[in-house]
């Protein structure tokens, strides 16, 4: 049907949906009115930049107040930001998993109760590469975990649940075809792996803590290479999991 869908069968029977963290609510808010008409979704980590891609969003759509500042939807709250631009959305989900998968269920609840169809998501941001050309951009394939696994692991109520981490290979692939329009930009399709940690978990050794060696951490990232691993960040096995149990076309 092209729905976004959700699968907890407790929403039914509240009274309201409350989305706490972009101050919006079922009863609050005429969410079908506001964004039922949503067909794109550009999230990334930093408020900031992902009010300058607003911005510069509606420059290319030719919207009326080009390059001027819109209202920010989750303004009363302070902890994301969110911009609509015609029929995209443009909003912030913080650094790390804990941070985008908040975000990412009250987003997808956001896009069911507003009856968004044939909804595409792109997670943009920046990332530490690997084995590629400083600047590039990484089309996922596929988000693996830090064993190089195309999974996603949660503790639910003390069980572990595992889900699936793949995206949408048409998807991946008609962007990798958009960007031989542009030169400026080295662009690749590759696996992405998403790490709990920014220092110790992608291997660095400037953190407050290091417990290995340098020989141990080049090891690791040659290992990490031959598994098909381009790009290293914080959130996209997340990411493709939620996307992919909801419906949502997504790529990262």
């Amino acid at each position: 049907s092209g729905f976004v869908h959700v699968k907890n069968p407790h929403l039914d029977s509240m009274e309201e949906d409350v989305l706490y963290h972009l101050d919006l609510g079922t009863k609050t808010h005429n969410l079908p009115a506001m964004f039922g008409d949503i067909k794109f979704v550009c999230v990334g980590g930093s408020p900031k930049r992902m009010r300058a891609f607003a911005q510069f969003m509606q420059q290319e759509l030719g919207l009326p107040g080009a390059g001027e500042d819109g209202p920010d939807t989750c303004a009363g709250s302070d902890r994301y930001a969110m911009y609509r631009v015609g029929p995209v959305l443009s909003i912030s989900h913080g650094m790390g998993i804990p941070s985008i998968s908040i975000m990412l269920h009250e987003l997808i609840k956001l896009l069911y109760h507003a009856k968004c169809q044939d909804v595409t998501i792109i997670r943009i941001g920046t990332s530490g590469g690997l084995g590629i050309e400083a600047g590039s951009v990484v089309i996922t394939d596929m988000a693996v975990d830090s064993s190089f696994q195309p999974r996603f692991e949660q503790v639910v109520l003390g069980d572990v649940v595992v889900r699936s981490t793949e995206l949408d290979k048409d998807l991946a692939e008609e962007l990798l075809t958009c960007s031989r329009e542009i030169a400026d930009f080295p662009t690749l399709i590759g696996h992405t792996m998403c790490t709990y940690d920014f220092y110790e978990g992608q291997g660095r050794l400037d953190g407050a803590l290091c417990s290995f060696s340098s020989e141990k951490k080049l090891e690791y990232l040659r290992r990490a290479y031959d598994a098909g691993v381009r790009n290293i960040e914080m959130e996209s096995t997340a990411f493709a999991a939620l996307c992919g149990l909801c419906g949502l076309k997504g790529e990262s």
